[in-house]
């Protein structure tokens, strides 16, 4: 599995993705931190994948954080 960091909220309510050391963009919402790992090649993972994903690293709050 690839090293997965979802950083705090930014004062827009996006947070940063860092898959594997690599900035992936900005999520807003958990759909978006899905498709960041589809396109580091997670084909297959859903929302409630990344939800129980215990490697994923949520910094300033879980999965239900967004601002």
């Amino acid at each position: 599995m690839p090293v997965v960091i979802v950083y705090p909220p930014d004062e827009d309510g996006g947070r940063r993705v860092r898959v594997d050391g690599e900035i992936s963009g900005r999520a807003f919402r958990l759909t978006d931190v899905v498709e960041f790992l589809r396109r580091a090649g997670l084909d297959g993972v859903d929302d409630l994948d990344v939800l129980r994903a215990e490697w994923i690293e949520w910094r300033g709050g879980g999965p239900d954080v967004w601002g």
